[in-house]
């Protein structure tokens, strides 16, 4: 298997060039988050226009701008200045808010079976950190059902956020942007998603980045864990007590690098350190378990 270098996203800098609002109408509107854009079709970036100021937020990473100006004229806003707001030192640890959120949250069932079983996931047990909610408000302010899954410390399993996974009526993924979100103001360095208990997890551990390709990877292996993206699998620390450590890997060049980086992490500490990966450029492992057979 050949391992490719990781992409890295734009980072936040004084060069970088903030949201231009210049000839947005007054009113609400999406656009490319101008500190972790990824494309033209990125819209995470939600900006609302009123008389003579507004504020944007990033739904994905946080960053916030706004601008206070002089009345507008004729229906838009004149050229303003953009003043980036301090984007506040993200939560150490689930904010109270988060925990009241994750108490609301049901066992799966119902509509958060039919979308795992479409995905031909494995369902996990009813202690792992995966539940639902039968109507989620979206950073759009629509609300529907959704995958609530908590975000807890590798190391310590300190809960640090949630993952939010909204899905349709018939079972599917909904037709929303972004369809998944992590908490805002929280961080998630470190953290994954023991879709298995910890006491379920004895000397080996099979861990994926996303939930659905976790579960999928279940049908030949558990426990499973989910890392959430390939910067946390590329972080991903060596655990005491694991012993043998199976990577699902995106077949990407970012997947790729960082099952590399995990796997001789785990190698370097002694430990047994195996990678799985689908053939098809672009696919993990949940796209090869729907793949017809």
């Amino acid at each position: 298997m050949t391992i490719g270098e990781c992409r890295t996203l734009p980072s936040r800098s004084e060069d970088r060039q903030d949201a231009n609002w210049k000839s947005l109408p007054l009113g609400s509107h999406r656009l490319p988050c101008p500190a972790c854009q990824r494309g033209p079709r990125d819209r995470a970036f939600s900006v609302n226009i009123e008389a003579g100021r507004g504020v944007g937020h990033c739904f994905r990473c946080g960053h916030v701008e706004s601008f206070n100006d002089s009345p507008v004229r004729g229906g838009t806003h004149p050229n303003p200045k953009i003043r980036p707001m301090q984007k506040p030192t993200a939560c150490a640890c689930l904010s109270e808010w988060g925990h009241r959120l994750w108490q609301e949250c049901l066992p799966l069932d119902g509509l958060a079976l039919d979308y795992l079983t479409a995905r031909s996931c494995v369902i996990p047990p009813v202690d792992g950190d995966l539940r639902w909610h039968p109507k989620l408000r979206h950073p759009s302010g629509v609300a529907g059902p959704a995958l609530v899954a908590l975000v807890t410390n590798a190391q310590t399993a300190e809960p640090i956020s949630l993952h939010r996974t909204w899905i349709g009526a018939g079972g599917e993924k909904a037709a929303l942007e972004p369809a998944r979100a992590l908490l805002g103001g929280h961080r998630k360095a470190g953290g994954v998603i023991r879709l298995w208990p910890d006491d379920a997890v004895t000397t080996g551990l099979g861990i994926a980045e996303g939930v659905e390709t976790a579960l999928s990877l279940a049908h030949a292996y558990r426990p499973v864990w989910s890392a959430i993206d390939a910067g946390n699998l590329a972080a991903f620390d060596v655990l005491a007590g694991i012993e043998c450590l199976l990577i699902s890997v995106d077949h990407d060049k970012a997947g790729q690098a960082a099952a590399k980086v995990c796997a001789q992490r785990w190698a370097d500490a002694g430990r047994s350190a195996a990678l799985v990966m689908p053939k098809q450029a672009g696919w993990d492992i949940n796209d090869l378990a729907r793949a017809p057979a």
